[in-house]
């Protein structure tokens, strides 16, 4: 008697979600772990799904039972991975454990991240770039700024800050070399040496 295993497919770029939908609409047996990840879209936050693992599917099947055929031709599928000439099998335990920790600890990717580049998008610094320090509360972000060849740390508006296109173009390269940012964890406070309080735009 044949047993039923994890395999892995293989899906085209940023389709997973629709290779999922259409071999679970050919009544396979799929699992497509997924994390949250912020985004900010007109100024508000919001939560997108995403793989945890890009690009890849498990889909349970009988390796002899079932028909391979099918999944090859389904939309946003590349191929079944293989080990040489047979498919990559998963033991259930990897998916269980997979399922399990996702499950006690959701994973969230924040939209910002702290010593990313960011661009400011309104008001008297918009098109200047910063480094974005930690978040000031939930409306708010504190940034790390070069005005007047002084490193200064301010607090904006998180609507008018979004990520940067070109990160390598954001200044400093090291940001933190010469004045230490810290962060406390307790109380949301960022502050830097050489300064008593962050000042507010």
């Amino acid at each position: 008697m044949s047993q039923r295993r994890w395999y892995v497919i293989q899906c085209k770029r940023r389709e997973e979600f629709r290779a999922l939908e259409h071999l679970e609409r050919q009544e396979f047996s799929c699992y497509l772990p997924t994390l949250a990840v912020e985004r900010q879209r007109n100024g508000r936050k919001l939560d997108a799904r995403e793989p945890l693992f890009p690009g890849y599917v498990f889909v349970k099947l009988d390796d002899v039972g079932d028909n391979w055929h099918p999944i090859r031709s389904t939309r946003g599928v590349i191929q079944i991975v293989q080990f040489g000439e047979d498919p990559l099998s998963v033991q259930d335990e990897v998916v269980e454990i997979i399922r399990q920790r996702l499950a006690d600890n959701p994973p969230r990717i924040p939209y910002l991240r702290p010593g990313e580049p960011v661009v400011i998008t309104k008001g008297c610094f918009a098109d200047v770039e910063a480094i974005f320090v930690a978040n000031d509360g939930d409306e708010r972000v504190m940034l790390l700024m070069n005005i007047l060849s002084s490193e200064q740390t301010l607090s904006f508006p998180a609507a008018n800050v979004r990520q940067s296109r070109n990160p390598d173009a954001a200044w400093p390269a090291q940001p933190f070399t010469t004045q230490p940012v810290a962060t406390s964890r307790a109380g949301g406070e960022v502050s830097s040496a050489p300064m008593a309080l962050p000042r507010t735009v």
